[in-house]
Formats: structure tokens, sequence, C-alpha cells
């Protein structure tokens, strides 16, 4: 079969692979092939056991697999044989060297870079897929174009605004594509030809082009922003447990001005995701790199609020038991950074299970889909710890549960039955706020929620 484009992507991990499923499921007339240096990630592309958990991946998937979608490690012929690039490699916060702990790990960007430079044998567009700094595309027009001969590459910035949980339909339904590329007659023509292939299903006036530094900098800026309000009501909620204040009223009340809305008002145990807090941090970095410190101190604070809401969890449970967890057996409810997701990336229960080892607990950890991930996370300390997928059986004889992921499945439990198979007295810390308090105090728990005033029966 004869197909108009071919589409490389490089890098089948949590962005890669569900964006060219999209692509591939929406466009069949464009073969799309990922490849990635992992052979167990591209063999579990392949099967019925695809390596990320994602709602409607799955049919997304095997409706283009061997037809227009194809899995492949053979990275070089991918390159040869395809007119688009996507670049969709980890770029994670670096752990050494000048800007650690900040400015972003771009190795293996780099090496794909040359990795395409050296094997390309006709001319390409090259679309930036991976959350990069500023101006990294100018550093990657370099590195294609060293050796100066006749292959021409467009480097194009296309940031993702995935939210993982909702990935399929915020590809299939986005609210925006954005589309960066140099404002020369080459640099636009090859973004028309990336819009041409959004616009299979995404209305035009939802695809909005930029200058190429803009669309870099349009998605650090985008999650720094959906940070800040979390860590803005995470901060209140500090104040509201001060004040006997309720924060989801707080958040009722603010959400309903139209200047402000109500997304990401609800006040948590804190954030977490590959995302968040490494952009923001990268933006950190970037304002410190441009002398900007005002500007670098007042994002590095949403990070900081983000931490101390993690510590303060915990220092609550250490206060309400009675000032010593030793030895007492704790639930977590939840440990991946969100619903709908098996990914634990930053998650708050990795230092929540830290820091209540450090007060030599023992732990349950319960998650429907993320306790492979959970188990790796905490290798190093694994002998503190129990592993159950049943959320009935993990609160058996345990002192305490704290609720770290809002899954629909801890809403519908039957409290009844787990109040009665703990030890008493029960504690219950919600750290996402999203069961029926008042029932659960009503059952004979001591609750404690974010934001609100405790219930106890002492």
């Amino acid at each position: 079969m004869s197909f108009k484009r071919n589409i490389l992507c490089i890098g089948a991990g949590y962005v890669g692979g569900p964006t060219m499923a999209m692509i591939a499921h929406k466009c069949p007339q464009y073969k799309v092939t990922v490849v990635d240096i992992n052979p167990d990630r591209i063999a579990a592309w392949n099967s019925d056991d695809l390596p990320i958990y994602e709602p409607g991946l799955t049919e997304i998937v095997q409706s283009a697999r061997g037809r227009n979608l194809f899995f492949s490690t053979n990275i070089e012929a991918g390159i040869r044989e395809s007119e688009i690039i996507f670049v969709s490699v980890n770029t994670p916060t670096k752990t050494f060297g000048a800007g650690a702990g900040m400015a972003s790990d771009l190795q293996y960007w780099e090496k794909t870079a040359r990795q395409i430079r050296q094997n390309a044998c006709s001319d390409k567009i090259i679309v930036e897929k991976s959350t990069l700094p500023v101006k990294t595309a100018q550093a990657m027009k370099r590195i294609l174009t060293c050796k100066g001969d006749d292959i021409r590459f467009h480097v194009l910035s296309n940031p993702e605004f995935l939210a993982e949980g909702t990935a399929i339909r915020d590809l299939e339904d986005p609210d925006r594509v954005l589309i960066g590329s140099n404002e020369t007659p080459e640099g636009m023509k090859a973004r028309e030809t990336l819009v041409e292939i959004y616009a299979n299903w995404v209305s035009r006036e939802k695809i909005l082009t930029s200058n190429i530094w803009s669309s870099e900098l349009s998605k650090l800026v985008a999650n720094a922003f959906l940070a800040q309000r979390i860590s803005s009501i995470n901060a209140i909620s500090a104040l509201c447990e001060k004040t006997d204040a309720e924060v989801s009223e707080v958040a009722r009340a603010v959400g309903m001005d139209s200047r402000v809305g109500n997304r990401f008002l609800n006040a948590s145990v804190g954030f977490g995701g590959s995302c968040f807090k490494k952009d923001i941090l990268n933006l950190v970095y970037l304002c410190r790199r441009y002398d900007l410190k005002e500007v670098a101190d007042y994002w590095e604070g949403v990070v900081k609020i983000n931490e101390y809401q993690k510590e303060r969890f915990v220092l609550n449970m250490l206060n309400a038991m009675f000032n010593s967890l030793a030895n007492k057996r704790i639930c977590l409810f939840g440990f991946a950074f969100k619903a709908d997701t098996g990914d634990t990336r930053e998650s708050p229960a990795i230092f929540v299970s830290r820091q209540l080892i450090e007060e030599r607990a023992k732990l349950v950890i319960t998650d429907p889909k993320a306790l492979e991930n959970a188990a790796f996370d905490l290798k190093d300390v694994v002998e503190w710890i129990t592993f159950e997928e049943d959320p009935y059986r993990a609160a058996m004889e345990c002192d305490a549960i704290a609720v770290m992921t809002e899954w629909n499945l801890y809403k519908d439990l039957d409290y009844e039955k787990v109040f009665h198979s703990m030890n008493k007295p029960a504690f219950l810390f919600d750290g996402r706020n999203i069961l029926d308090h008042k029932a659960l105090f009503q059952i004979g728990f001591n609750v404690f929620p974010i934001g609100k005033p405790p219930l106890t029966h002492f």
C-alpha cells in the first residue's frame, strides 16, 4: 500500500505513543512509525498489554496497528524513510553540573539530533514534541546543518498539552494545537505541512501558529500557570485549617468569579506528574540565566508551596496519631500521581511514603494501576511495605488510611466494612478531599481532610 506521507516518531513514551496512535487512527493515508531504543517497550506496544495505561488508548492502537501504525526499534531505517520526524525523547531535569536540579538534561535530545543528521539522506521536517527550553530549536538546527551539505532541515515546535488520564480525549478534541516555526517562507511552508496533518480532525480555528520561540515557551508557561493555581489553593488550605474555614467553600466562591474560573482549585496533598515541577524549574533556570531574579523567585515559590503541602500532610498525620507513627500500619489508597493513569513520576505518594517510613511506620500500598511502578519507586525501602491490589485487604488491621489518588474506586467502597477491619482508633486522612467526611465520622473514623476542620471522636 502506498501512503501520502511517512511520519516517524522517535520516543515511544507517554507522549509519543498516544499522539502517533491518534494521528494514525485519524489519518489512514499516512504511514506512522514509532521507534524507541528500548526493545521491551516496543514489544509491549506490539502486544495486547500496552506499556502505559490511558483510557481509550488500547482501542485507538488496535484500530490502526498493522494498517498504518507500526512500532519498531530500527531508528536508522525510520529516519531514512520518513519525511516528517517527531522528536519525543525524555528531557529530565539535570542531576549534575551547571543547572543541576533545575535545567533540562538535553543529552538524549542532542543524541537524537545527531542520529537524525547521520542517517538522513533527504530533506526532513523535524518536529519538537518533547518539552524543551526556549531557543532549543536553534541548537537543533545548528547540529542538523553542521555538515554543510544539500540536505535541508526545517525545525518546528509542536508542544503537547496532554493531561494523563484524559490524553485520548485531549488528542481527539484538543483545546488548541500549537505549531511554531521560523517565519521565513520555507519555515511557514513546513509549518503548513504539519497544520495539514492535524486539520484532518481538528478545526482550523483551534490550530494556532506562532514563531518558534513563542511556541517553545508556551508549554513551560502553561504548566507553570496550572501548577500556580494548585499551589495557590493549597496555600490557602493551610490557612483554612487554622481558621476553621472550609477550603472547598472558599474555592467555590472564588471559582464562580468569571475572571478566575473553577478549574484547578481543588486542594490536595500536592501536584505530581512528569511535567509541572520539571517545567517550572526549567522556567526558573531560564529566568536566572537572563538575570530575572524576581521572576525566578516568584515561580520557584510555586514549587516550594507544593513541597510544603506534602510535608504538612505528613506532619498532620504525626500530630493526629499521638505524635508517634512507629510500628503503626498505614494504608495508602492510591500511588499514581492522579487517577486514570499508572504513572507515578513525582507522585506525592513517593514523598509521603518515605517520610512515613522515616517515622518507622509500616506501609500497605494499594492502587488499581500503579503497584508495579510503586514497587520500583520504593525498591530501597521495600522491607517496610506491603503491596496489595484489593483495598479491603489492604486496610485490614491498619491504624490509618491516607487517600493519595482520586480514583473513583475509593469513593464507592463500603467504609463500614473497612472501619470494622481496622485497628482502633481508626484514622482517615483524605489527601484529595473526595470522600464524604461526615458519613465517615458517623461510622467511627477520625477524619482529617485538606483545608477543613478535622472530625474527631476525642
